[in-house]
């Protein structure tokens, strides 16, 4: 439970009904406090605290007051004992809540496996449910420790249930050769297994090469096509995360089907990212291409002889002729000092070196490229399946078809047959007609192909062509995660929208509506705080006063104190922005719930808190939280985008294996 509590909250959430008021009215001393206060916890949490100070100090101090006994005598209450179990089972009675049995274990362990485990991989996330599921049944959560049997049992079956789903996708002959891979004495698996653990490294021919070789070596273990399809993302990267850790020796140590299923993980989700490189690769490379050979250039054109001399002469005469006559006529001010005819020479000068310089970059780029960088193409055309769903870049796709067809006839022959269908527009620049298209009407194509390299890489950086295969740069249309239709109350509860596009449109419009009515009452009063319509250009502009800064907070001094002492010198501000960030993306509030800001950091087993105005059992019974099963959307997994970074949570009940030295 969380610690701290505005006044509005606690008059909300900690306060005596009628009903309570009838449970401690025989009660007095510390027994009236300490039942009250876990009363109300139990309400709050669906269960009972397992220590003292989990009740917050300022609902001691609240409901101390209420009860007319000293807060600090909460300490001498005990949570264990006979008077302790009475107590507990009169909340249970008055709440309509019983004791959980061993039935209901079994049954809890069924749901978590089926519900929560595929989508949700964060053990305390995983607890959160349980107690929300509990409160859904009216039971009170088992022991801590029966609580941890649970989760773990819970883990544990769905563990198998996912190997079992992955072994029969992949069949005997899969399974065979991934198994194959860790076997002893089998050392083309273990240097297979080494590499793919390998990053590409530096942009360079031969990264690429290498990347492909990789890629073709695990297209051969014949890994099904949406093996992981409909399992969520967080689930394949834990696995893939597990795996990467582990030796030969370590996959050996597992059972067959956990190794089997590490192996899968480990080599699909690798495809994934390889082709991934690949791409990333590539698009790289072509900008490198195109770098070098301007940067060439430019050096050598830099150090030929000028034509027209003593330009920085010539540029010093007119700054200071501009500066010292600003307001004249350029005729009158420049022409004077530098002729005109002078000027017309250095502009006539320019536009011929300019022409040259385009012309050297594109005789260098098809230099470099026909003598070294072309043996690319037909391994990268063999390993990377292009696609295109948009009939726009249709006239690239086709080019992309004529290199396939052209990727292994020899550099010399210069010129593509006349009868063949040459696609020019959206693939060749303006600038490079001329290189491209002799004055025969002819098409080279070592230029050709260079002009749709450059093509490729901009719409694939577009995303209007996607890769098959590939993670990042795959179909935009299957963006969406994999378990998304089986899980869509899910996903749009982490995100806090509704599943209704109607009530998401006439949301979004009210709070537009209310702003702009807001901004448009302030500027009429003079309250919006400096910010004013004027015009700029002629057009309407909105100006913004710069803001003052603000008075440091209260406490963080104490904190930056704090943080010193235990961490040393850190960017606090950046540490605030990823708590927060952390904190928000943990947030379970379903989008049909309106969670104040006050309220939008409590767990998941709470929802907000309704204030009251009067005392009487009804009006407070709509303030309680109340606690609802998944089906009904009042809980949902957080859904964190995947950082890169592995969680310390794996999909596995036993802890992970550190690396040891090879066997």
């Amino acid at each position: 439970m969380r610690q701290e509590w505005s006044p509005e909250e606690l008059l909300a959430n900690w306060t005596l009904v009628d009903g309570d008021c009838d449970l401690v009215a025989n009660k007095s001393g510390v027994t009236r406090l300490g039942f009250s206060l876990v009363l109300k916890f139990f309400e709050l949490e669906g269960r009972f605290p397992h220590v003292l100070e989990e009740v917050p100090p300022a609902a001691v101090e609240y409901v101390a007051e209420l009860v007319k006994v000293p807060a600090v005598d909460f300490s001498k209450y005990t949570l264990v004992g006979r008077t302790a179990e009475y107590h507990r089972k009169q909340i249970r009675e008055a709440l309509g809540f019983r004791p959980s049995t061993v039935a209901d274990e079994k049954a809890l362990t069924e749901w978590l496996a089926v519900e929560v485990c595929p989508v949700e991989l964060v053990e305390d996330r995983q607890g959160e449910a349980l107690l929300v599921e509990c409160r859904a049944r009216k039971i009170e959560p088992p022991g801590r420790t029966r609580v941890e049997k649970v989760l773990v049992a819970a883990r544990g079956r769905w563990e198998k249930t996912f190997c079992a789903r992955v072994i029969e996708r992949l069949g005997e002959a899969g399974t065979a050769r991934l198994l194959s891979l860790v076997a002893e004495d089998n050392e083309a698996g273990t240097a297979l297994l080494a590499a793919l653990k390998r990053d590409p490294g530096a942009v360079g021919l031969d990264s690429l090469l290498a990347e492909i070789t990789k890629l073709n070596d695990v297209r051969r273990l014949g890994l099904p096509k949406g093996l992981f399809a409909d399992c969520s993302e967080k689930l394949v990267a834990a696995w893939r995360a597990r795996a990467i850790k582990m030796y030969p020796s370590d996959f050996r140590d597992t059972s067959a089907d956990t190794r089997v299923t590490l192996l899968a993980a480990l080599c699909a989700s690798r495809q994934a990212e390889i082709t991934d490189a690949l791409v990333e690769l590539l698009v790289a490379l072509v900008h490198k291409i195109n770098a070098r050979a301007e940067r060439r250039v430019e050096k050598q054109l830099t150090a030929e002889l000028k034509k027209v001399r003593g330009k920085e002469g010539i540029l010093f005469h007119l700054a200071e002729a501009a500066v010292g006559k600003p307001d004249e006529v350029v005729r009158r001010a420049l022409f004077p000092v530098v002729g005109e005819r002078t000027l017309r020479e250095l502009v006539a000068e320019a536009k011929a070196n300019e022409k040259v310089f385009k012309a050297k970059v594109r005789t260098t780029l098809r230099s470099s490229y026909s003598s070294y960088y072309r043996q690319m193409l037909p391994p990268l055309l063999n390993a990377l399946g292009f696609r295109c769903n948009n009939t726009a870049y249709r006239p690239v796709m086709d080019a992309m078809r004529l290199l396939e067809k052209y990727a292994g006839v020899d550099g010399k022959t210069h010129f593509y047959d006349a009868t063949e269908a040459v696609p020019m527009d959206r693939v060749v620049r303006k600038d490079w007609r001329e290189s491209v298209v002799d004055d025969r009407g002819r098409i080279e194509h070592i230029p050709y192909e260079l002009c749709v390299l450059v093509a490729l890489r901009d719409a694939v950086r577009r995303r209007e062509i996607y890769v098959e295969g590939a993670a990042r740069w795959c179909n935009p249309e299957n963006d969406l995660p994999g378990d998304f239709e089986a899980t869509r109350a899910v996903h749009y509860a982490a995100i806090r929208q509704p599943l209704n596009p109607r009530a998401f449109i006439a949301d979004l419009k009210k709070r537009m509506t209310a702003g702009l009515d807001g901004l448009s009452a302030a500027l009429a009063d003079g309250s919006a705080g400096g910010v004013k319509v004027t015009t700029r250009k002629g057009e309407p502009w909105i100006t913004v006063p710069k803001l003052e800064p603000l008075a440091e907070p209260t406490g963080l001094a104490a904190l930056k104190d704090k943080v010193v002492r235990r961490w040393g010198v850190l960017d606090l501000l950046d540490v605030l922005k990823n708590a927060d960030r952390r904190q928000r993306a943990e947030e379970p509030h379903p989008p049909a719930l309106a969670v104040p800001p006050a309220a939008s950091r409590e767990r998941s087993t709470r929802c907000e808190a309704v204030p009251v105005t009067c005392l009487s059992r009804g009006a407070v019974k709509a303030a309680r939280p109340v606690l609802r099963g998944p089906g009904s959307q009042q809980w949902a997994p957080a859904t964190r985008p995947w950082s890169g970074r592995t969680s310390a949570s794996t999909p596995s009940s036993s802890p992970v294996r550190r690396p040891r030295p090879r066997r």
